[in-house]
């Protein structure tokens, strides 16, 4: 890795299938897209915090959020996710990429920093490293990616699959003979949990978090004493089936 600028980029947009508009949707008073944001920027390691949309009309309103509240912004594709995070991570020119979706708003910093440092620790040999390797053991909306803008841009120049590039990284951790790829793993397996929002089942077990707490400024850990109280929280969601990559 040439430099060591790291930039995390989250992607965002208003037309999500399952759940329309719902980085936009309350979360204790503030937009979901806001703690999101909010809480990756408390990490240590990153330098910058983009969000990344679309040039679809109906995203105007993220570019508005992100105007008020002062946050960095890219426009790109809306279809090839993979060509949006390329783009953006050369505007603002990141030497690797941390990947981290909108609808996870009890993302960590705490793991953020420790999937980075990982991928830190093993330059220059690490193209990737990330928590959603298998095994996976951290609960889904936990997800942290981090990867190296020379591995991002191969993946960019090589992958044909629309399907792959909807979900930028798949051509990276299926080509793990092309790819040194580094696993992040927690000593306990809570892959069990479902964390992340894609229906309204999954709105509902986050709020009943940010009902709790009131604000954003809570870690994964303290989620997991507040389930061990409420461990039919965790029965909200746990049936919803992820949409993955095909």
């Amino acid at each position: 890795m040439p430099g060591n600028k790291i930039v995390a980029i989250i992607q965002a947009h208003i037309g999500s299938t399952r759940l329309p508009g719902k980085v936009l949707l309350d979360l204790a008073g503030e937009p979901m897209l806001a703690r999101v944001v909010n809480r990756i920027q408390r990490a240590k390691t990153p330098e910058e915090v983009v969000v990344a949309t679309t040039v679809n009309p109906a995203d105007a309103a993220i570019v508005r959020l992100c105007g008020e509240r002062g946050w960095p912004c890219f426009r790109g594709s809306e279809e090839d996710v993979l060509d949006r995070y390329y783009q953006a991570a050369r505007r603002f020119g990141g030497d690797a990429v941390v990947r981290i979706t909108s609808d996870c708003p009890l993302i960590d910093a705490g793991i953020v920093d420790r999937v980075v440092q990982k991928f830190l620790d093993r330059q220059p040999e690490v193209d990737y490293a990330s928590n959603t390797l298998p095994p996976r053991t951290f609960p889904r909306g936990l997800d942290v990616e981090v990867m190296s803008l020379t591995a991002l841009e191969r993946a960019w120049r090589e992958d044909d699959s629309l399907a792959w590039r909807e979900h930028v990284t798949p051509y990276i951790y299926r080509h793990p003979e092309e790819f040194k790829l580094h696993p992040v793993a927690n000593d306990v397996d809570y892959s069990y949990m479902r964390w992340t929002v894609d229906t309204a089942e999954d709105l509902g077990f986050v709020r009943k978090i940010y009902e709790h707490f009131g604000n954003d400024r809570f870690s994964w850990r303290d989620v997991l004493r507040v389930l061990e109280e409420h461990p039919e929280w965790v029965e909200i969601n746990w049936y919803v089936v992820q949409k993955e990559a095909p």
